[in-house]
């Protein structure tokens, strides 16, 4: 007879290997399951670079990140990995106000920076106006993050994929294309995927997949640039690539609609024209037109707030918007807590219901 694991965690993803690491800590018996293997090229967490920052326009959100920090350099320590690279970063744009009001609200440092202020210390970057300069962030070395994690789950199954699922009330069994799998309770961490699983349960995921366009920049001159996002309607960023000497940017969000099961790794060229005009306008000190290119999916939820919820048996930690990576392991703590704490509730969770399913169904 097949055993009954603890948990069962679907998607071996950011959040899905947190989550799987934290229960793992706690002494449970959990495997994860994934359908192609970690960092895949479908996946949203692969890549070499992210964001790590405190500055949001919302004090919880900041909150949480410096948080988020402390376990990230848990994880350093316990891996002997660096993953957090400290790079400067500088907010501009008309949400300016908004972000320097919620770090302050949340005890957060930063610092108000005139134009010519910015010119003269970050000469590789220019903005068209004042910036908030936010020394505790960094770029996360994406993949040096994926490994750590992994390395604290015991057993990762690549090449497994979930069809559907079922939850008696008393156990979850997980039909795979290598059998079925059967588990106390089941975190569904399978980013654009989790949609249709949870809806063989009964359990509506809003979302909206998109495929987004980045670039990699190479110097032309002076390269020593800061992290920026620009603030607005959409928003323009960039950061620098852990080890080389390229930038990567993007604008949050830009792509189209996608089917996650349908990416077209092909270059966007309406998305790289824009691209190239970001570059011109905010990076005088690289050249505008790619290096390299790369495509990545966006697990979005409507609001672009996360989606971290338990219905019955079932976990699911989803709808991360693309912004999500700072905040992986804390969410994995959160998703262990849903499954391991005797009302179901995280620990510490200082967005309470904000992230909960139900919140798409309320009036209004």
């Amino acid at each position: 007879m097949t055993p009954v694991r603890d948990v069962a965690i679907v998607g071996a993803g950011l959040l899905g290997l947190a989550a799987g690491r934290a229960l793992a800590a706690r002494g449970r018996d959990v495997v994860v399951l994934e359908q192609a293997g970690i960092g895949h090229p479908g996946s949203g967490s692969k890549g070499g670079a992210r964001i790590f920052r405190l500055g949001y326009p919302d004090p919880h959100y900041v909150a949480a990140a410096r948080r988020a920090r402390d376990r990230w350099h848990e994880l350093e320590a316990e891996s002997g990995r660096q993953i957090l690279r400290p790079v400067e970063h500088l907010t501009f744009g008309t949400g300016l106000r908004g972000v320097q009001d919620a770090m302050i609200a949340a005890g957060a440092p930063s610092q108000l920076l005139e134009k010519a202020d910015v010119a003269e210390r970050f000469p590789a970057v220019r903005v068209d106006g004042p910036a908030l300069l936010e020394p505790d962030s960094a770029v996360i070395a994406a993949d040096e993050a994926l490994a750590a994690l992994a390395a604290g789950v015991p057993e990762i199954r690549p090449g497994v994929r979930v069809i559907r699922l079922a939850d008696d009330g008393r156990q979850v069994t997980l039909q795979t294309t290598a059998g079925a799998v059967t588990a106390r309770a089941a975190i569904i961490t399978a980013g654009p995927w989790s949609g249709g699983l949870l809806a063989s349960v009964s359990v509506p995921v809003p979302g909206r997949p998109t495929l987004e366009q980045v670039a990699y920049l190479g110097p032309a001159g002076q390269d020593d640039a800061p992290i920026f996002i620009c603030h607005g309607e959409q928003m323009p960023y960039g950061l620098p690539v852990p080890g080389s000497r390229l930038y990567k940017i993007g604008i949050h969000p830009s792509g189209p609609a996608t089917d996650p099961d349908a990416q077209s790794p092909a270059p966007d060229p309406r998305l790289l024209d824009r691209l190239a005009e970001l570059a011109r306008t905010y990076l005088p000190g690289y050249h505008p037109e790619p290096v390299t290119t790369e495509r990545c999916i966006y697990d979005n939820s409507p609001d672009e707030d996360f989606i971290i919820d338990r219905v019955g048996n079932i976990a699911v930690g989803c709808g991360t918007s693309g912004h999500g990576f700072k905040f992986g392991p804390l969410v994995g703590d959160w998703l262990a807590d849903l499954v391991t704490c005797p009302d179901g509730s995280p620990a510490g969770h200082e967005f309470g219901q904000r992230f909960a399913i139900r919140r798409f169904s309320r009036p209004g």
